[in-house]
Formats: C-alpha cells, sequence, structure tokens
C-alpha cells in the first residue's frame, strides 16, 4: 500500500483500534432479511466488537450521507428489535448512528487523515415504529489491516435526553462482492489491491450473522439489509 498516498491509516493505527474493544451488548441476524424489517428475528447474543478510534458524534441527523464523496451506491436499511423481549419487538425511536470510509479508505473529521472538519459519510437516523432506518450512502473503500465493513452505534435515550443503553457493532460484506465493486468502480480500482479479507480480518472473525444481504450490481449499487437486537 506504499503506492497509496490516499490512505493513511498505518499499522499502528489499525493496531490500537484492535486493541479498544468496547462494551457491547448487541444481537443481530440476517438469514431470512428482505427488508429494513426482516420479520421475527432469534435473539442471539453475538460477541462484543469495538466501536473503533473515528467515531465523532457530529449529531447529523440525514439519511443522505455521502456527500458527494465517489463511489458505487448503497442503500442501507436496517432493523432494530429488543432483545430482551420475549417476542424480539422492534424498537422506536433509537438513534442510529453509522460511518465508514470512503472509496479512498479515509474517515471524515480525523485530523491524522488530512480529513478534519469534513463531515462526508456520517450521520444518525431515528428508528421509526417498526424499528426501521434507512441510509443513502456509498460501498466503502479499504484500509489497511481490515476487510471492508460499516461501523453501527444504537443508543437510546430518556425524556430527558440521558442516554439509556448503548451499543456499537460492524457490518460486513461478502468477499465476492467487494472483489466485483473494487474492480469495477472508480475510486476503488485506481488503488492497490485490498491487503485483508473477511477471513484475515481480526474484528469480523467469521460473525455471518453481521454480513449485510444486499441486492443489486455493480453497475447501479447495492441495497444491504440486517437486522441488529440491542439490550435495553
Amino acid at each position: 500500500m506504499a503506492n497509496d498516498k490516499t490512505s493513511q491509516i498505518t499499522r499502528r493505527t489499525v493496531l490500537g483500534m484492535l486493541g479498544s474493544i468496547g462494551v457491547v451488548s448487541i444481537v443481530g441476524r440476517l438469514e431470512g432479511a428482505s427488508g429494513a424489517n426482516a420479520g421475527s428475528p432469534n435473539c442471539v447474543l453475538t460477541p462484543q466488537l469495538t466501536e473503533g478510534p473515528f467515531f465523532v458524534d457530529e449529531k447529523l441527523n440525514r439519511a443522505e450521507i455521502s456527500d458527494g464523496q465517489a463511489g458505487l451506491p448503497l442503500r442501507l436499511n436496517i432493523y432494530v428489535y429488543d432483545a430482551n423481549s420475549s417476542a424480539c419487538g422492534a424498537v422506536p425511536g433509537a438513534q442510529i448512528d453509522i460511518w465508514h470510509t470512503n472509496g479512498k479508505g479515509i474517515y471524515s473529521d480525523v485530523p491524522g487523515l488530512g480529513s478534519a472538519e469534513q463531515t462526508f459519510l456520517r450521520g444518525y437516523q431515528i428508528t421509526d415504529k417498526n424499528g426501521n432506518v434507512s441510509f443513502t450512502t456509498i460501498y466503502p473503500g479499504w484500509y489497511y489491516g481490515r476487510t471492508s465493513h460499516i461501523h453501527v452505534k444504537a443508543r437510546t435515550f430518556n425524556a430527558a435526553g440521558n442516554e439509556t443503553s448503548e451499543a456499537s457493532t460492524q457490518l460486513f460484506f461478502e468477499d465476492r462482492i467487494t472483489d466485483a465493486v473494487y474492480a469495477s468502480n472508480l475510486p476503488y480500482n485506481s488503488r492497490p489491491a485490498r491487503d485483508t479479507r473477511n477471513s484475515q480480518d481480526g474484528i469480523y472473525g467469521g460473525r455471518t450473522g453481521l454480513l449485510l444481504k444486499l441486492t443489486g450490481d455493480t453497475r447501479s449499487g447495492y441495497v444491504g439489509a440486517i437486522t441488529i437486537g440491542i439490550s435495553l
């Protein structure tokens, strides 16, 4: 990756990220998901995942987060349910933040990456009465030591605005789809080949329940769907 001057996330940075494991109460199920609301999920607790060092609480309430960044369009539909309820009922009113890199592997608003005060590919939505949120973004790029991924943080607040629960996780993509996207679209194919696939990623760790279910193609873009459960 030495020739890729646009991506400055170094081995030291990634090792620091792997060491910053946060407390997470999230469960997830993908099987059978065909849209934002995937029906009645199974409440199975997944191992905790790291938030990562690049969360910035920008307080950007928006569904369209691309900010004009070049890349293949991606619409992300997330259904959020309560893992503590016997029926895994929908969670309305939860704040769902997502953030990820641009097509060149850069996070916004990180001074060390030359993106200070920029807010591309960050934002949050509030789950509706059915526990659904949707975002319009782009397929994330890669950086050293990580497979392609999207960060998700779910928070709930009481009437006074005080946080009552928080959980973080990451969403992933099938390697065959990532390979096709990176081979046939700018700016991904202007960069060196990625150095880490799912099987080599220390955070993914074979958690197939966090793989996005995608429909679409490498020309028009994709729609991704997943269900996640939070422990309230």
